[in-house]
């Protein structure tokens, strides 16, 4: 999804012969995932990390291209806005080493942070990890913030040439939110904590069904985006504002085809290869980007193709829980779960991908009965009351018991998922030490209901107290940055006054 892109403008022949190679792609791709073996490999862990550059006031700081070249380490990548850079962590074997993953890759993501700080200071800037940036401004998402990369000036133009439109968006909250926009800066003012997870293919309908199911109850206790443009929204407001900010829908016709940002259709039921189908049959292309041909069939028979168009199309679909294939290291797939914001810090972040993870591979083991008792609609809905309401949204779970379902509130239902989560770590091979000191996190913060999103409320609320709405919106993000700083987990740190 990386993939290099020199041209910006295209015409209906590129569109046309781009879906042609799109048909021929799934059709290798089935091919692959049908041969014996196919994929199977160690379970490992990765993620990608979005963050804020800012100045010394706390406002954007559209240097990203700047403090990527002082940095100098091909794991960092500017992003869509000039505010924006992303980290992308060397995956790790989850039973290893030593059953401590979690502790490795935030070993990374501590060196990249540091990296990119110090090429940032340069720049007299620093870096913030939040969900959505609080003291954004309609100025500060202009057609200029947009990263100066060719990409994502043809992303800009494949959206508009399907929407036919302005974006239109539309939060309700305490304070709601209605705007609209030309270009696709919005989507640059969301960052998150993509995590992960490799995926033997006979496995793959199970624990892509059950990440559906565990993402509903994780997002509740991991909210870290209460607010946009100065309007208090939802607790994830992130996930609202990336959904809009990339629909491709034209808003003057029928509006059947699912989002690009859909948490699903369904219950997957047809393996991997449905995903992708869906993917090239339900949404248009938006960058007809062509690599070379000789990579899909020719060459090494035994070789993962490369599937270049795939993997573009797959990389402009974002599914909050989406299929990754990559030929790497032999070929294999991979679930990226895309719902967590960044921060408020690493622990954070690392104890809400642990409660993810865990809890995906404890329901995968359990009979299906868990998944297809609930059906696809009420989780669906239960992802975005999660989004919206945090630990406070009333959630459905099935009970175990055949077609069984009950609803309870998101924090009852998180503090009885923990030690399931926890099986799921052990059961993997992650030390129980490392599942405990992880999860623990996810305990304190749900029992003293201070998420992310909570604390930034109460602080938004104190700073307001005296002072403009801009100015109280700087201030809390002071504050919020030089708790972060001090690595505590955000449960910890001291309620405003």
């Amino acid at each position: 999804m990386g993939t290099e892109i020199t041209r910006e403008e295209f015409d209906e022949a590129d569109y046309a012969l781009f879906r042609k190679r799109l048909e021929d792609n799934l059709s290798e791709l089935g091919r692959v995932l049908d041969r014996p073996g196919f994929g199977v490999g160690p379970v490992t862990i990765g993620a990608e990390l979005e963050l804020f550059l800012v100045d010394g006031t706390g406002q954007p700081l559209p240097l990203n291209q700047a403090v990527r070249t002082q940095a100098a380490d091909p794991r960092i990548t500017v992003e869509v806005d000039r505010f924006n850079l992303e980290l992308n962590s060397t995956p790790v074997p989850l039973a290893g080493p030593h059953g401590r993953p979690f502790a490795v890759l935030g070993d990374e993501l501590g060196l990249l942070l540091a990296r990119v700080d110090d090429a940032a200071r340069i720049h007299q800037g620093r870096i913030a990890l939040i969900g959505v940036l609080p003291t954004l401004t309609l100025g500060h998402l202009s057609a200029g913030v947009v990263t100066d990369a060719v990409r994502y000036r043809a992303l800009g133009r494949g959206l508009q040439r399907l929407r036919q439109g302005p974006i239109q968006i539309r939060i309700a909250g305490t304070e709601s939110l209605e705007l609209t926009s030309e270009h696709i800066a919005l989507e640059g003012a969301n960052t998150s904590f993509q995590v992960h997870l490799r995926v033997a293919p006979p496995d793959f309908n199970r624990v892509y069904n059950a990440a559906q199911l565990a993402t509903a109850p994780v997002l509740a206790a991991a909210g870290n985006s209460p607010t946009f443009l100065g309007h208090r929204l939802w607790e994830e407001t992130r996930i609202a504002l990336f959904s809009q900010s990339v629909e491709d829908r034209d808003t003057r016709g029928p509006r059947r085809r699912p989002s690009r940002s859909a948490l699903g259709t369904g219950w997957l039921r047809g393996g991997a290869l449905e995903l992708f189908t869906e993917s090239v049959r339900l949404h248009e292309p938006l960058l007809p980007w062509m690599g070379d041909p000789v990579g899909l069939t020719f060459g090494d028979q035994d070789a993962a193709p490369r599937l270049d168009e795939l993997m573009l199309h797959q990389g402009t679909v974002w599914r909050w829980n989406r299929a990754i294939y990559d030929p790497a290291a032999g070929g294999h797939l991979r679930i990226e779960m895309r719902a967590l914001p960044a921060g408020p810090t690493v622990t954070d972040m690392l104890a809400n991908a642990a409660f993810l993870i865990g809890l995906t591979l404890w329901l995968a083991d359990q009979d299906q009965r868990w998944t297809y008792a609930l059906p696809f609609e009420r989780a669906d809905h239960g992802f975005y009351h999660a989004a919206q309401h945090g630990l406070s949204a009333e959630l459905s779970w099935p009970t175990g018991r055949r077609d069984q379902v009950r609803t309870l509130p998101a924090a009852d239902l998180v503090a009885e998922l923990l030690p399931a989560a926890r099986q799921g770590l052990v059961g993997s091979g992650v030390a129980a030490a490392e599942a405990d000191r992880l999860l623990e996190v996810i305990g304190a913060r749900t029992a003293t209901g201070q998420t992310g999103a909570a604390w930034q409320r109460a602080a938004l609320a104190a700073a307001g107290r005296g002072r403009t709405r801009e100015q109280a919106l700087a201030a809390m993000l002071e504050a919020y940055l030089s708790h972060a700083a001090t690595g505590q987990p955000v449960h910890t740190w001291a309620t405003p006054c």
